[in-house]
């Protein structure tokens, strides 16, 4: 029987984590084994204690400090693989899900065999829009954040299909896309035995990116799937903006451009670079700066 394992990666976000369990415990899991694995980031606000009294059927492997986003996912994938996992699915803790996300993940995976990576249809939670005012109650609950993800090669920058839009059915349709949001990656095992794990120099924001063009340059395809249907809570554990974005994207964007990028996008990417090391904001000029350190991983992060 195909053995689907889940990783949800938690660091003092209880509450998140257990509505999160909760939504992924009514999962239909007809047809397939599943497992949940939570992987905590060394949390300080209790997380571990309430999850094992409360979800006493899911794994809980724990880190003594936090490790990124890709080092805790990764913890979670290795536990996986080797205990025989034939699917992967990297879940957000802010995110609740569809009883039948996964079946349409293994039916999708079933038809495109050349696919190794598939991405939901992702609706902001409600009250978590990113323009509250625009929309009425009726359509909360449907308004997209992402409807599969697209690289623009020239500034290189990483966007979602149809965010704000509210969902008339303009996304329906599986279509192959640039890249899988680490909101909800859910992949074959091959794909990781051949391209390998995350990358652990970007720690936190533009690894999904990363993982995705890897696979694809390994020869896989990556699916959206508008028939499985989560619902995320954006932004919760790093806030829109502000220090930490600064940080992290402006260093792995170079990180991600000067290795993927073609020649005119770097020589722009580098200069803007060189640029943001002098009349950037402080956290961008941090960034710019580790990269050409070869400070990655946490880096100067604190």
């Amino acid at each position: 029987m195909t053995k689907v394992f889940v990783i949800i990666l938690n660091w003092n976000g209880k509450k998140d984590t257990h509505e999160c369990l909760k939504s992924v415990q009514k999962l239909t899991n007809v047809g397939f084994q599943l497992s949940v694995v939570v992987v905590d980031n060394g949390s300080k606000d209790g997380s571990v204690r309430s999850i094992k009294k409360q979800f006493k059927d899911i794994a809980v492997l724990e880190n003594k400090e936090n490790l990124g986003y890709v080092g805790g996912s990764n913890v979670g994938v290795k536990h996986a693989l080797e205990n025989g996992a034939d699917f992967v699915m990297v879940l957000n803790n802010d995110t609740t899900i569809k009883e039948d996300l996964i079946i349409k993940f293994l039916e999708a995976a079933d038809t495109y065999k050349d696919v190794g990576i598939f991405s939901p249809k992702i609706y902001f939670a409600k009250g978590f829009e990113f323009h509250k005012e625009r929309y009425s109650e009726k359509e909360t609950g449907r308004v997209l954040w992402y409807a599969g993800g697209v690289v623009d090669w020239k500034n290189i920058f990483a966007s979602n299909y149809g965010v704000d839009d509210t969902d008339i059915g303009q996304y329906s349709s599986e279509r192959k896309i640039d890249f899988a949001t680490g909101a909800c990656i859910f992949a074959r095992r091959e794909v990781f035995e051949k391209v390998g794990l995350f990358n652990e120099k970007y720690y936190l924001y533009l690894e999904d990116l990363e993982f995705s063009q890897r696979a694809k340059n390994a020869g896989w395809k990556i699916l959206f799937v508008p028939d499985a249907v989560i619902w995320h809570k954006v932004s919760q554990s790093s806030g829109i903006g502000g220090s930490l974005n600064d940080y992290f994207i402006t260093r792995n964007r170079l990180l991600f451009g000067l290795k993927y990028a073609g020649i005119r996008a770097k020589i722009a990417l580098i200069r803007e670079s060189i640029k943001l090391l002098f009349v950037g904001r402080e956290w961008q000029r941090r960034g710019a700066k580790d990269f050409y350190l070869a400070r990655f991983g946490k880096g100067s992060w604190q």
